[in-house]
């Protein structure tokens, strides 16, 4: 097969996948034009339409799906192969991708980012934060981080860091205002501060204690999807606020935050890494998986 007509169905796969041009041509470092061009210049030698075009989505004609379906397991083999030249490199070579929600990318991945990179000069991270439920393997992503719970039974998990703990905290004038609560149900008489999913549902606070659980769907003033915003209407005394002690001890510390109903407060598993257990395995991305390996412990102990 011509080196051209490769790059082109690879270019393809890439919109299939990202179902947009924009989101493909980012992936790829090169301008929506050119992946236009490259999409035309396919489908008029191939003789059929293969993508769906409108002014707002991208997707698959049926040939394009039939395509695809033959056209990614070729793709990823051949990917796997020139990958496998790298195992007689002195140092790996490569780009992994990580999702992960924004605490999981603060919390957790953050500290091994800067000796990792030292350690692999020749290898480089993209971390995307998003905190959606995500196909990892459709997205182009080596692996992802969530909760147990979240994970398909294909994965392959590996936890990441120590137990969690989520806290519930005010400012001190907020609290002198509005009292302290004392049970779980207390807050429904409170401002919170909610936090949406991507998905549109509300996050719900979940406590327990001696074996009763308690679950509340907070009310509040305010509405947020990230946690950064959550800390700082928090700080500021807009209501009370539920993120993982990472965000809320410093503030704590410093005496800017009071946590409340901490014996409500249990740890919760930790996150975990996870990865496609039927992909083959890029040499950057087992270095990676190797490095969070030797550091996971580092990790859990520091946390």
């Amino acid at each position: 097969m011509a080196s051209r007509n490769l790059a082109e169905l690879d270019a393809f796969a890439a919109i299939a996948r990202a179902r947009s041009f924009r989101k493909a041509a980012a992936e790829r470092g090169v301008s929506v034009s050119a992946l236009s061009l490259t999409m035309r210049n396919l489908e008029e030698r191939m003789g059929v339409r293969l993508l769906h075009r409108t002014t707002r989505s991208v997707s698959p004609t049926e040939a394009g799906q039939r395509l695809l379906e033959r056209l990614q397991p070729a793709l990823d083999d051949i990917a796997a192969a020139v990958d496998m030249v790298n195992d007689f490199r002195d140092r790996p070579i490569g780009t992994v991708r990580i999702n992960a929600p924004i605490p999981a990318l603060e919390i957790c991945l953050a500290p091994l980012v800067r000796p990792f990179l030292a350690a692999n000069p020749d290898v480089s991270l993209e971390l995307v934060s998003d905190a959606a439920r995500v196909d990892i393997v459709e997205g182009g992503f080596d692996a992802g981080v969530r909760f147990g719970e979240d994970l398909a039974r294909d994965m392959i998990a590996v936890p990441l860091g120590g137990p969690l703990r989520y806290l519930v905290a005010g400012a001190p004038d907020y609290l002198r205002r509005h009292g302290t609560p004392k049970q779980p149900e207390d807050l429904l008489r409170h401002r919170c501060v909610r936090h949406r999913f991507p998905g549109g549902s509300i996050f719900q606070w979940e406590f327990e204690k001696n074996g009763r659980e308690v679950t509340i769907t907070p009310e509040g003033p305010l509405t947020v999807n990230d946690p950064r915003m959550t800390l700082r209407a928090g700080l500021d005394g807009l209501g009370l606020i539920r993120l993982p002690e990472g965000y809320v001890r410093p503030g704590i510390a410093a005496g800017h935050l009071v946590p409340v109903l901490e014996d409500w407060c249990p740890s919760l598993p930790s996150w975990f890494l996870y990865y496609p257990s039927r992909r083959q395995m890029s040499s950057a991305f087992r270095t990676f998986l190797d490095f969070v390996g030797r550091h996971g412990l580092v990790l859990a102990n520091s946390e």
